[in-house]
């Protein structure tokens, strides 16, 4: 499946996120939540929700011709696995997010889940919004580098 979209929603007390009923066929096999993988000083940050396969199979092409021996090779495995989740979607089909997690994306509980492609993401609502605005701005200069594709 391929998430797309943007919805507005908001965390309970315990820091439970309920998913879009859109998705919830693909989640409900498991759920891996992770950190985005944004880790540029100053990128925005977000929680990424991901099937258990899709994950494997992103940290795998990350991974793929990288020396397994190698320090950057050991510090993305580390990062990939010391900052993922696994869980399921509970009966009322919403899934917790980790206190680690909270911290790393910056989430109160007014939060915008929006879809990746292969993933969901969801992001403190007012940093969504800056960081939206800013991308539609670059948007001309984007395509344009793109070159002519006619």
């Amino acid at each position: 499946m391929t998430f797309r979209g943007t919805f507005d929603h908001a965390l309970d007390a315990k820091h439970r996120l309920t998913i879009p009923a859109k998705f919830r066929g693909a989640l409900a096999n498991g759920v891996v939540l992770a950190a985005s993988s944004e880790l540029q000083e100053g990128a925005p940050r977000a929680v990424a929700i991901w099937t258990p396969d899709e994950y494997d199979a992103f940290t795998a092409s990350t991974l793929r011709g990288l020396n397994p021996a190698s320090r950057p090779a050991r510090e993305l495995k580390l990062f990939f696995n010391n900052t993922s989740f696994e869980t399921e979607l509970d009966s009322a089909n919403r899934v917790m997010i980790p206190p680690h997690l909270m911290e790393y994306a910056g989430l109160d509980k007014e939060v915008v889940v929006t879809g990746s492609g292969e993933c969901l993401e969801v992001w403190d609502r007012a940093r969504y919004k800056r960081s939206f605005a800013d991308l539609l701005s670059r948007i001309p200069d984007i395509v344009a580098s793109l070159g002519d594709t006619s």
